[in-house]
């Protein structure tokens, strides 16, 4: 299977591309902003996945009791 950026120069291209549309001060900020919002959908994530345990818990212990 191939990756859709396969050579270094496709990548030189694309990060001149960036630094072109964007500008060298707003890669920072950029990048900042997709750290946070990785951090906040990891967080959503282990979230769903902690609600869904609770609520297959609490589903299994009420069959239990009756």
């Amino acid at each position: 299977m191939h990756a859709f950026i396969d050579s270094p120069q496709e990548w030189a291209i694309i990060l001149i591309v960036v630094l072109v549309l964007f500008g060298g001060s707003q890669l920072p900020k950029l990048a900042r902003n997709l750290g946070q919002a990785q951090k906040e959908f990891k967080k959503g994530l282990a979230e769903g996945q902690k609600d869904k345990s609770d609520t297959k818990s609490s589903t299994g212990d009420s069959s239990s009791e009756n």
